[in-house]
């Protein structure tokens, strides 16, 4: 792939995350197909209409917004309404499991207009993974009907792991990624822009952005698949920390005596999670998973905690109503109002789509954090 960060249709990134570009772009994409007059764009970001007017003309020039029609005005002449063009820029998510390997293509509003998922063996070796991605990612890209830019490649995996540098850190089970500089060894066989996170944190930045009964809450997202982790979201905006490590939810120790972790602690939440789950003990998997959960709780009082991941999709009741009985059980306990407990409400593909999210919701300034 040889693409510059401009991309085939002049957009230009850097122009683009600008303050006041990011208020148009949020106001464009929330408003629809229905479109935004420049006068309600001014009102609405405190911009001045002139300010408006050079913004817009800039998009309109760039292909990110285009004339919707024409609104009747209570005096003067009708207004001219504009709209976000989605397919004028695309992001690439991936998530980088495990054991399994999904790319999505998203538009400017976080559609999905093409997929892609195989499965992979994240011990095999950095080389040969990182061919498999770049391989799949060049198939998803050069296999869809995309008019507009690739705007960059957004990459999700499992922590730890350095955010600001793209550098992964001792990956529980994996040690071989150590030290492995994944975004810059990805921006040079891409030839695009790349971030990287971990798998939560883009799930939770996709709850953050996405669904209105999340946007602008404070919440924990718990993710229960091939391992167990979580990202937070204070205040709409996904808590990292200074050194990304915010969210290792799955290696606080509840059990002193437990059984070792691939992080070398022993009793870990994950651990024993892990252990009740191929035991068949789902209930007492539900159950852990609850007790985690309520130290997060009293730590942070979020608002909400979601669950996610393959591992609670395969067992979604069990796993709500497990929680819940803990949260409330403590709740009571404490004379405090419960802490709702629920599903997240994202498709298979959650953390893909999130991962795509990290190229783009920063283009609308949403959830950096």
């Amino acid at each position: 792939m040889n693409r510059t960060e401009s991309g085939a249709g002049g957009v230009n990134l850097g122009a683009l995350r600008s303050h006041n570009t990011a208020l148009v772009l949020d106001l464009l994409r929330t408003a629809g197909p229905d479109g935004i007059s420049r006068l309600e764009l001014a009102e609405r970001t405190g911009l001045t209409p002139q300010a408006v007017s050079k913004i817009t003309a800039r998009l309109r020039e760039d292909g990110l917004a285009a004339e919707a029609g024409r609104r009747a005005s209570t005096g003067g002449k009708p207004r001219t309404v504009l709209r976000l063009v989605p397919d004028a820029g695309h992001a690439v998510g991936v998530h980088l499991d495990r054991d399994e390997l999904t790319l999505v293509l998203c538009d400017l509003t976080g559609a999905v207009v093409a997929r892609r998922a195989a499965p992979l063996d994240l011990g095999a070796g950095a080389d040969t993974v990182v061919d498999r991605l770049v391989a799949e990612v060049n198939g998803l890209v050069s296999g869809a009907a995309r008019p507009g830019p690739v705007l960059g490649v957004g990459v999700a995996l499992p922590g730890p792991l350095d955010h600001r540098r793209g550098v992964l850190h001792r990956v529980t089970g994996f040690p071989e990624w150590n030290g492995f500089p994944l975004r810059s060894v990805l921006v040079r066989r891409l030839s695009l822009p790349v971030v990287v996170d971990k798998d939560t944190n883009a799930a939770a930045l996709a709850l953050a952005v996405g669904p209105p009964e999340t946007a602008g809450t404070s919440f924990a997202y718990l993710h229960f698949g091939a391992g167990l982790g979580g990202g937070l979201v204070i205040g709409g905006t996904v808590h990292r920390g200074t050194r990304t490590g915010a969210g290792e939810f799955g290696h606080q120790v509840v059990q002193l005596d437990g059984p070792p972790c691939g992080c070398g602690n022993r009793g870990c939440v994950e651990a024993l999670c892990l252990t009740a789950v191929a035991g068949g003990d789902t209930a007492e998997a539900a159950r852990v998973l609850g007790t985690a959960a309520g130290n997060l709780v009293a730590l942070l009082d979020v608002d909400l905690v979601l669950l996610g991941g393959r591992t609670v999709a395969a067992a979604p009741d069990t796993f709500v109503d497990g929680v819940t009985a803990v949260l409330d059980a403590r709740a009571a306990r404490a004379g405090e109002e419960a802490i709702p407990v629920r599903l997240a409400p994202t498709a298979a593909d959650g953390v893909a789509e999130g991962a795509a999210q990290l190229l783009l919701a920063p283009l609308f300034g949403r959830a950096e954090g």
